[in-house]
């Protein structure tokens, strides 16, 4: 009996606190987050990306991105045949600053939630471009010029194990002008 009349009492203090909680009392922050935009280029056009995740501790402290090694997973074995798709893209980076921009061998098209580009992915592994003679260097804006100035003699394109995510974002540049 005194143990029914204790579960009884319990079970009112319970109650009784649940009916003086109110969503009131429920703090919620909102928190957001800053990312640098990011300036690449896709088939001679501007893009914009944000970097989240890079598997490169260095580089993962300089850019402000977290440091996931694992993205190194997603490396095949090479050689691979080209018709085996991963879901790795390429990405082309200027180490030795000749280029600020990267170039995106792909972005989604139409950029945002429209985009029904299979061919699209924001995980990159990354490949680095240099100029053999600095003082030849111009502004590559598409993989196709990247790959010209190869043959050209003009580059040396190296193949990293750094991965990186990058996801391009839709970006209407009119809203940047001041």
């Amino acid at each position: 009996m005194l143990g029914r009349l204790f579960l009884a009492l319990v079970a009112v203090v319970l109650l009784a606190s649940c009916a003086n909680y109110s969503t009131q009392d429920i703090q919620v922050q909102e928190r957001q987050v800053s990312l640098p935009l990011l300036r690449g280029w896709h088939n001679g056009e501007e893009v914009r990306y944000i970097t989240t995740d890079v598997s490169d501790r260095k580089m993962a402290q300089s850019m402000g991105a977290n440091y996931a090694p694992r993205l190194r997973d997603a490396i095949p074995r090479y050689p691979k045949p080209p018709q085996v798709k991963t879901i790795l893209e390429r990405v082309y980076a200027f180490p030795n600053g000749e280029q600020a921009s990267n170039v995106f061998a792909s972005v989604p098209s139409p950029l945002g939630y429209l985009s029904e580009d299979r061919r699209y992915s924001p995980v990159w592994l990354m490949y680095q471009v240099t100029w053999k003679d600095s003082n030849k260097a111009s502004s590559l804006t598409s993989e196709e010029a990247v790959l010209e100035a190869e043959d050209e003699g003009l580059v040396i394109i190296k193949r990293t194990n750094i991965v990186v995510n990058c996801p391009v974002i839709p970006f209407d540049p009119s809203l940047n002008r001041k």
